[in-house]
């Protein structure tokens, strides 16, 4: 019988090194000595499944996605169908990220802002492409158990092995403090509806906003730069107990902080495997908001209107200088190129991944235009200008609408199951890189997530800008993962096969040029 040998018994990733513990190369030579006693048709004195290590469990996630765990896939082959594959692939990618992309197609312009849509989806999907096919490419060496960070290693040694884990510690991390900044947003917002309801306060919000009963208000005008997002309000009943409250319940002072309470010992954990059972909670939650839009926009109405360059009072022109904003959110929002190996390795129909994986980017795309087209159409203006549009479109609603809390509610719980999901994956990655074990004592654990969660608790108090945020984590590990890595790969592996040609060197060269100014520009406008 194969035997496996656990990462935590890999001492070191050096070939001149001792590379397993004695521990595990005892039990291997154990079992290899027993199972030659007899022959192998007796099954006698066959190790036993309970001696055997228990293979390491493998989590995919997208950044803004949700992370779940995968079966390993045995005798080489998956056991799903295409459709199961292609719906696992688009419940990973899609996330929080549909939150901003109405925001980003009124940064590029409404026109614009779809054709961005349409070129981002096809370019990430064909380097998402050359990321599958990236292991086929390397000759006389079995490559069926290879990740995309095994690629890298190939190709470019410990400067791809190092690189890959930094960029993908980036889109961790910077994941992780999108999160804290929308849970502290959703906590708040959640609480405060709860609290008003309950001591029945007469709640009025001050900023600017429409009237009715479907309510939209623009809370970057009251707050005199964007997106604050608070509300002032008064209240007509115990005017004490209310100003209390807003005291101790504040959205960027107070709340970032209770949620240390809550998350920061369920980071601590060894195992997340309980927080993958609720991932169907990411697909709960997707639904919920194209409903929400639906509804919204049926009963907003449409108010476009067209003008290429020109601005005024309530509308944007059809293309905009800020455009890259949406290009950076969008690298992340279709970044699925760190797992999309392990997904499609589960396909029951190998010869089918390159149609699957195309539909998957399909149905994301559209879903992303669905929701970005509809909530910048429908957006009431006039009486308000579309730069009122948020970088989180669901405080475009004030905190006492009900669908915008049965949203607020489901997000925050999926967010608060894929967070710890997403530490243990930041954990593994970096810890068992630099010692070996991805838990080598609970100092050592304890460290990284209350640095992590200080990164969140910061950026939540001082920068709670999910849009900013978004495109810079996702312009700088697309950078890698999305356009150079992929491309060189390409290149190289083609000119070693000596069939490298002029156009496709040019067109490869392109794409990480596009990948790099992607990443200048965030910093420039």
């Amino acid at each position: 019988r194969p035997f496996h040998v656990e990462p935590t018994n890999i001492v070191s990733v050096n070939d001149d090194m001792q590379r397993v513990t004695d521990e595990a190369s005892a039990m291997n030579k154990r079992i290899h000595y027993y199972s030659r006693l007899t022959s192998p048709a007796d099954r006698a004195l066959i190790a036993p499944d309970h001696v055997l290590p228990a293979p390491d469990e493998i989590y995919v996630y997208s950044p803004l996605g949700t992370a779940f765990k995968v079966d390993s896939c045995t005798d080489g082959y998956g056991k799903n169908s295409s459709i199961v594959t292609i719906f696992m692939i688009w419940n990973t990618m899609m996330g929080t990220s549909i939150l901003s992309i109405p925001w980003g197609i009124k940064q590029a312009g409404f026109t614009s802002g779809i054709i961005l849509i349409l070129l981002m989806g096809i370019l990430t999907l064909y380097c998402c492409y050359r990321v599958v096919k990236s292991r086929k490419m390397i000759p006389l060496i079995d490559t069926s158990n290879w990740e995309f960070p095994d690629v890298c290693k190939y190709y470019f040694g410990s400067f791809g092995q190092w690189s890959s884990l930094l960029f993908s510690m980036v889109s961790l991390v910077g994941a992780m403090v999108v999160y804290w900044v929308l849970m502290s947003n959703f906590l708040f917002n959640t609480g405060k509806f709860i609290y008003n309801f309950f001591h029945y306060i007469n709640v009025t919000d001050i900023v600017p906003g429409t009237n009715g009963s479907n309510k939209v208000i623009c809370p970057s005008a009251a707050s005199g730069h964007p997106p604050q997002n608070r509300s002032v309000m008064f209240s007509s009943g115990n005017s004490t107990g209310f100003e209390l409250f807003e005291e101790w319940w504040n959205k960027s002072q107070t709340v970032p902080f209770y949620l240390i309470a809550v998350l920061l010992p369920l980071l601590n954990l060894k195992s997340p495997s309980f927080f993958a059972k609720f991932n169907v909670l990411g697909t709960v939650s997707v639904v919920y908001l194209v409903f929400l839009v639906t509804v919204k926009a049926a009963r907003l109405g449409i108010h476009l209107e067209y003008n290429w360059f020109t601005e005024n009072d309530f509308f944007v022109p059809e293309f905009r200088i800020l455009f890259p904003q949406l290009t950076g959110v969008l690298t992340l929002a279709f970044f699925i190129h760190n797992c999309v190996i392990t997904l499609l390795q589960n396909n029951r129909n190998q010869e089918n991944n390159v149609r699957d994986l195309s539909v998957a980017y399909f149905l994301v795309g559209l879903t992303y235009l669905y929701v970005g087209v509809i909530i910048f159409a429908s957006f009431p203006s006039p009486p308000l200008s579309k730069e009122c549009i948020e970088q989180n479109f669901l405080d475009n609603f004030p905190s006492d609408d009900i669908m915008s809390f049965v949203a607020r509610i489901f997000l925050l719980f999926q967010m608060m199951t894929v967070y710890p999901l997403l530490g243990y994956l930041a954990r593994v990655q970096l810890l068992r890189q630099f010692f070996g074990n991805a838990y080598p004592s609970v100092f050592h654990v304890l460290v990284l997530n209350v640095a992590i969660v200080g990164a969140g608790v910061a950026m939540a108090r001082f920068y709670p800008n999910i849009g900013g945020i978004i495109r810079y984590s996702g312009a700088t590990c697309g950078l890698a993962f999305v356009f150079v890595y992929p491309s060189l790969i390409y290149v190289i592996s083609l000119h070693r096969a000596g069939q490298l040609t002029w156009p496709a060197l040019i067109i490869h060269i392109f794409i990480i040029l596009l990948g790099l100014a992607n990443l200048i520009a965030q910093f420039l406008l």
